[in-house]
Protein backbone atom coordinates (compact mmCIF):
# COMPACT_ATOMS: atom_id res chain seq x y z
CA UNK A 1 0.00 0.00 0.00
CA UNK A 2 1.26 3.43 -1.15
CA UNK A 3 2.07 5.87 1.60
CA UNK A 4 -1.00 8.07 0.01
CA UNK A 5 -3.39 5.38 1.03
CA UNK A 6 -1.73 4.44 4.71
CA UNK A 7 -1.72 8.23 5.65
CA UNK A 8 -5.57 8.82 6.36
CA UNK A 9 -5.54 6.08 8.18
CA UNK A 10 -2.66 6.61 10.15
CA UNK A 11 -4.93 9.84 10.62
CA UNK A 12 -7.79 8.52 11.57
CA UNK A 13 -6.21 5.76 14.24
CA UNK A 14 -4.35 9.22 15.79
CA UNK A 15 -8.13 10.54 15.92
CA UNK A 16 -9.66 7.63 18.34
CA UNK A 17 -6.96 7.14 20.03
CA UNK A 18 -7.38 10.78 20.82
CA UNK A 19 -11.05 10.24 21.16
CA UNK A 20 -10.88 7.05 23.56
CA UNK A 21 -8.95 8.55 26.39
CA UNK A 22 -10.91 12.06 25.92
CA UNK A 23 -14.25 10.55 27.32
CA UNK A 24 -12.44 9.50 30.55
CA UNK A 25 -10.45 13.13 30.49
CA UNK A 26 -13.23 15.06 30.00
CA UNK A 27 -15.20 13.39 32.84
CA UNK A 28 -12.36 14.69 35.30
CA UNK A 29 -12.75 17.83 33.85
CA UNK A 30 -16.93 18.29 33.63
CA UNK A 31 -18.86 19.01 35.18
CA UNK A 32 -16.70 18.99 38.86
CA UNK A 33 -14.16 21.99 37.62
CA UNK A 34 -16.14 23.48 35.01
CA UNK A 35 -19.71 23.05 33.90
CA UNK A 36 -20.15 21.49 30.05
CA UNK A 37 -21.37 24.82 28.47
CA UNK A 38 -18.28 26.65 29.95
CA UNK A 39 -15.79 23.82 28.90
CA UNK A 40 -16.74 24.48 25.03
CA UNK A 41 -16.64 27.97 24.87
CA UNK A 42 -12.70 27.05 26.38
CA UNK A 43 -12.50 24.74 23.90
CA UNK A 44 -14.02 26.15 20.50
CA UNK A 45 -12.17 29.65 21.66
CA UNK A 46 -8.57 27.58 22.13
CA UNK A 47 -9.02 25.66 18.74
CA UNK A 48 -10.60 29.06 16.43
CA UNK A 49 -6.77 30.72 17.71
CA UNK A 50 -4.87 27.87 16.83
CA UNK A 51 -6.47 27.40 13.73
CA UNK A 52 -6.55 30.63 13.07
CA UNK A 53 -2.69 31.67 13.63
CA UNK A 54 -1.59 28.29 11.54
CA UNK A 55 -3.55 29.79 8.60
CA UNK A 56 -1.86 32.94 9.01
CA UNK A 57 1.66 31.11 9.01
CA UNK A 58 1.21 28.87 6.42
CA UNK A 59 -1.88 29.36 4.16
CA UNK A 60 -3.58 32.78 3.82
CA UNK A 61 -6.28 30.99 1.59
CA UNK A 62 -9.40 33.15 1.51
CA UNK A 63 -13.36 31.49 0.80
CA UNK A 64 -15.56 32.35 -2.28
CA UNK A 65 -19.20 34.09 -0.82
CA UNK A 66 -20.83 31.14 -2.21
CA UNK A 67 -19.26 28.49 0.02
CA UNK A 68 -19.91 30.66 3.40
CA UNK A 69 -23.64 29.26 3.68
CA UNK A 70 -22.00 25.94 4.11
CA UNK A 71 -19.41 26.40 6.42
CA UNK A 72 -22.21 28.25 8.27
CA UNK A 73 -23.89 24.91 8.51
CA UNK A 74 -20.53 23.14 9.42
CA UNK A 75 -19.94 25.35 11.90
CA UNK A 76 -23.43 24.70 13.58
CA UNK A 77 -23.59 20.91 13.44
CA UNK A 78 -19.53 20.38 13.93
CA UNK A 79 -18.97 22.47 16.55
CA UNK A 80 -21.91 24.18 17.82
CA UNK A 81 -24.29 21.16 18.70
CA UNK A 82 -21.23 18.93 18.48
CA UNK A 83 -19.44 19.93 20.94
CA UNK A 84 -22.47 21.56 22.90
CA UNK A 85 -24.32 17.64 23.25
CA UNK A 86 -20.99 16.01 23.73
CA UNK A 87 -20.05 17.56 27.16
CA UNK A 88 -23.69 18.34 28.26
CA UNK A 89 -24.58 14.65 27.93
CA UNK A 90 -21.52 12.89 29.22
CA UNK A 91 -21.64 15.42 32.56
CA UNK A 92 -25.20 13.61 32.68
CA UNK A 93 -24.56 9.81 31.52
CA UNK A 94 -21.59 7.35 32.37
CA UNK A 95 -18.90 6.91 29.91
CA UNK A 96 -19.74 3.46 28.47
CA UNK A 97 -23.41 4.84 27.80
CA UNK A 98 -21.87 7.43 25.69
CA UNK A 99 -19.29 5.03 23.83
CA UNK A 100 -22.45 2.87 22.82
CA UNK A 101 -24.60 5.33 21.51
CA UNK A 102 -21.63 6.51 19.71
CA UNK A 103 -21.87 3.31 17.81
CA UNK A 104 -24.58 4.92 15.93
CA UNK A 105 -22.29 7.32 14.24
CA UNK A 106 -21.11 5.61 11.18
CA UNK A 107 -24.41 4.08 10.21
CA UNK A 108 -25.95 7.86 9.99
CA UNK A 109 -22.81 9.00 8.08
CA UNK A 110 -23.40 6.27 5.38
CA UNK A 111 -27.11 7.24 5.55
CA UNK A 112 -26.70 11.22 5.40
CA UNK A 113 -23.48 10.60 2.64
CA UNK A 114 -26.30 8.35 0.10
CA UNK A 115 -28.84 11.03 0.82
CA UNK A 116 -26.75 14.38 0.33
CA UNK A 117 -23.57 13.25 -1.49
CA UNK A 118 -24.82 10.76 -3.26
CA UNK A 119 -22.28 7.78 -1.55
CA UNK A 120 -23.21 4.60 -2.63
CA UNK A 121 -24.30 2.34 -0.13
CA UNK A 122 -22.78 -0.91 -1.09
CA UNK A 123 -23.07 -4.60 0.63
CA UNK A 124 -19.29 -4.41 1.40
CA UNK A 125 -19.88 -1.09 3.21
CA UNK A 126 -23.41 -2.33 5.02
CA UNK A 127 -21.94 -5.08 6.11
CA UNK A 128 -18.45 -3.39 7.22
CA UNK A 129 -20.13 -1.41 9.65
CA UNK A 130 -22.74 -4.09 10.91
CA UNK A 131 -19.37 -6.21 11.25
CA UNK A 132 -17.96 -3.04 12.89
CA UNK A 133 -21.13 -2.65 14.95
CA UNK A 134 -21.04 -5.96 16.21
CA UNK A 135 -17.55 -5.86 17.55
CA UNK A 136 -18.02 -2.72 20.10
CA UNK A 137 -21.14 -4.40 21.21
CA UNK A 138 -19.30 -7.42 22.21
CA UNK A 139 -16.72 -5.58 23.89
CA UNK A 140 -18.58 -3.02 25.74
CA UNK A 141 -21.19 -5.56 27.05
CA UNK A 142 -18.63 -8.74 27.68
CA UNK A 143 -16.83 -6.33 29.92
CA UNK A 144 -19.42 -6.53 32.44
CA UNK A 145 -19.48 -2.99 33.37
CA UNK A 146 -22.61 -1.29 34.66
CA UNK A 147 -24.69 0.56 31.86
CA UNK A 148 -26.90 3.24 33.42
CA UNK A 149 -27.33 6.93 33.25
CA UNK A 150 -29.09 9.90 32.66
CA UNK A 151 -31.78 9.18 29.72
CA UNK A 152 -31.56 13.11 29.30
CA UNK A 153 -27.93 12.77 29.01
CA UNK A 154 -28.56 9.81 26.37
CA UNK A 155 -30.55 12.04 24.46
CA UNK A 156 -28.00 14.66 24.20
CA UNK A 157 -25.29 11.82 23.12
CA UNK A 158 -27.56 10.74 20.47
CA UNK A 159 -28.22 14.37 19.29
CA UNK A 160 -23.87 15.22 19.37
CA UNK A 161 -23.41 11.74 17.17
CA UNK A 162 -26.17 13.16 14.74
CA UNK A 163 -24.74 16.19 14.43
CA UNK A 164 -20.96 15.02 13.75
CA UNK A 165 -22.57 12.77 10.94
CA UNK A 166 -23.85 15.30 9.70
CA UNK A 167 -21.26 17.69 9.63
CA UNK A 168 -18.33 14.77 8.47
CA UNK A 169 -20.58 14.83 5.59
CA UNK A 170 -21.35 18.52 4.64
CA UNK A 171 -17.78 19.33 5.02
CA UNK A 172 -16.25 16.31 2.80
CA UNK A 173 -16.95 18.59 -0.97
CA UNK A 174 -15.23 22.21 1.35
CA UNK A 175 -12.26 19.84 2.07
CA UNK A 176 -11.87 18.91 -2.09
CA UNK A 177 -11.58 23.02 -2.31
CA UNK A 178 -10.08 23.94 0.33
CA UNK A 179 -6.42 24.05 2.98
CA UNK A 180 -7.94 22.45 5.96
CA UNK A 181 -6.63 25.28 8.01
CA UNK A 182 -9.35 27.76 5.69
CA UNK A 183 -12.05 25.31 6.79
CA UNK A 184 -11.45 25.15 10.12
CA UNK A 185 -10.87 28.85 10.95
CA UNK A 186 -14.03 29.39 9.23
CA UNK A 187 -15.64 26.44 10.88
CA UNK A 188 -14.77 27.58 14.37
CA UNK A 189 -14.71 30.92 13.72
CA UNK A 190 -18.67 30.68 13.35
CA UNK A 191 -19.30 28.44 15.72
CA UNK A 192 -17.60 30.84 18.05
CA UNK A 193 -19.91 33.38 18.82
CA UNK A 194 -22.94 30.81 19.88
CA UNK A 195 -20.99 28.80 22.19
CA UNK A 196 -20.61 31.54 24.11
CA UNK A 197 -24.21 32.89 24.16
CA UNK A 198 -25.18 29.60 25.78
CA UNK A 199 -22.26 28.59 27.82
CA UNK A 200 -20.89 32.47 29.27
CA UNK A 201 -22.39 31.72 32.18
CA UNK A 202 -21.28 28.49 33.05
CA UNK A 203 -17.86 29.98 31.84
CA UNK A 204 -18.15 33.08 34.31
CA UNK A 205 -18.53 30.93 37.07
CA UNK A 206 -15.35 29.08 36.89
CA UNK A 207 -12.92 28.58 40.00
CA UNK A 208 -9.50 28.74 38.18
CA UNK A 209 -7.32 28.93 41.49
CA UNK A 210 -9.70 25.53 42.67
CA UNK A 211 -7.92 23.69 39.73
CA UNK A 212 -5.06 21.15 40.82
CA UNK A 213 -2.17 20.58 38.42
CA UNK A 214 -3.70 17.50 36.70
CA UNK A 215 -7.11 19.24 35.97
CA UNK A 216 -4.77 22.17 33.92
CA UNK A 217 -2.90 19.18 31.91
CA UNK A 218 -6.68 17.39 31.28
CA UNK A 219 -7.79 20.90 29.98
CA UNK A 220 -4.53 21.30 28.16
CA UNK A 221 -5.19 17.53 26.58
CA UNK A 222 -8.59 18.32 25.65
CA UNK A 223 -7.77 22.04 23.97
CA UNK A 224 -4.93 20.69 22.05
CA UNK A 225 -6.00 17.30 21.78
CA UNK A 226 -9.51 16.32 21.26
CA UNK A 227 -10.26 19.87 19.67
CA UNK A 228 -7.19 21.27 17.34
CA UNK A 229 -5.42 17.68 16.60
CA UNK A 230 -8.91 15.77 15.99
CA UNK A 231 -10.57 18.34 13.67
CA UNK A 232 -7.73 18.80 11.80
CA UNK A 233 -6.67 14.71 11.44
CA UNK A 234 -10.19 14.68 10.48
CA UNK A 235 -9.63 17.09 7.77
CA UNK A 236 -6.62 15.68 6.35
CA UNK A 237 -8.61 12.31 6.27
CA UNK A 238 -11.11 13.38 4.66
CA UNK A 239 -9.55 14.90 1.33
CA UNK A 240 -8.76 11.33 0.67
CA UNK A 241 -11.33 8.78 1.87
CA UNK A 242 -14.92 9.52 2.01
CA UNK A 243 -17.41 10.21 5.01
CA UNK A 244 -18.10 6.43 5.59
CA UNK A 245 -14.58 5.53 6.46
CA UNK A 246 -13.81 8.67 8.74
CA UNK A 247 -16.97 7.13 10.41
CA UNK A 248 -16.45 3.75 10.76
CA UNK A 249 -13.46 5.01 12.58
CA UNK A 250 -15.01 5.50 15.39
CA UNK A 251 -15.32 1.89 16.25
CA UNK A 252 -11.29 1.42 17.04
CA UNK A 253 -11.79 3.44 19.94
CA UNK A 254 -12.36 0.45 22.37
CA UNK A 255 -10.32 -2.00 20.52
CA UNK A 256 -7.27 1.24 21.34
CA UNK A 257 -8.58 1.52 24.82
CA UNK A 258 -8.36 -2.27 25.81
CA UNK A 259 -4.55 -2.25 23.98
CA UNK A 260 -3.85 0.61 26.46
CA UNK A 261 -5.03 -0.76 29.44
CA UNK A 262 -3.65 -4.18 28.37
CA UNK A 263 0.03 -2.83 27.99
CA UNK A 264 -0.54 -0.69 31.61
CA UNK A 265 -0.83 -4.33 32.85
CA UNK A 266 -4.71 -2.94 34.25
CA UNK A 267 -6.21 -5.37 31.63
CA UNK A 268 -6.00 -8.71 30.28
CA UNK A 269 -6.42 -10.02 26.83
CA UNK A 270 -9.32 -12.90 26.41
CA UNK A 271 -10.94 -14.61 23.58
CA UNK A 272 -13.90 -12.76 23.39
CA UNK A 273 -11.95 -9.48 22.88
CA UNK A 274 -9.51 -11.00 20.31
CA UNK A 275 -12.68 -12.02 17.92
CA UNK A 276 -14.75 -8.63 18.86
CA UNK A 277 -10.99 -7.17 17.70
CA UNK A 278 -11.16 -9.19 14.59
CA UNK A 279 -14.59 -8.22 13.34
CA UNK A 280 -13.88 -4.38 13.91
CA UNK A 281 -10.63 -4.33 12.08
CA UNK A 282 -13.24 -6.85 9.16
CA UNK A 283 -15.37 -3.86 9.27
CA UNK A 284 -13.36 -0.90 8.90
CA UNK A 285 -11.30 -2.94 5.37
CA UNK A 286 -14.66 -3.88 3.97
CA UNK A 287 -15.77 -0.10 4.17
CA UNK A 288 -12.34 1.16 3.15
CA UNK A 289 -12.39 -1.33 0.00
CA UNK A 290 -14.99 0.85 -1.45
CA UNK A 291 -14.26 4.23 -0.14
CA UNK A 292 -11.02 5.40 -2.51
Amino acid sequence: MKLNNIAPHLALIGVNLIYGANYVIAKEVTPLFIQPFGLVCIRVTGGLLLFSLFHFLFVRESVENKDIPKLILCGIFGVVLNQLMFLKGLSLTSPINASLIMITTPILVMLIASFLIKERITLNKAAGIGLGALGVLIIQLQGGENVSGDLLGDIFIFLNASSYALYLVMVKPLMAKYDPFTVLKWVFGIGLPMVWVVGFQEFSVIEWESFPTGIWAALGYIVIGTTFLTYLLNMFALKRVNPSLVGIYIYTQPIIAAVIAVSLGKESLNPTKIVAAILIFIGVYLVSRKSR
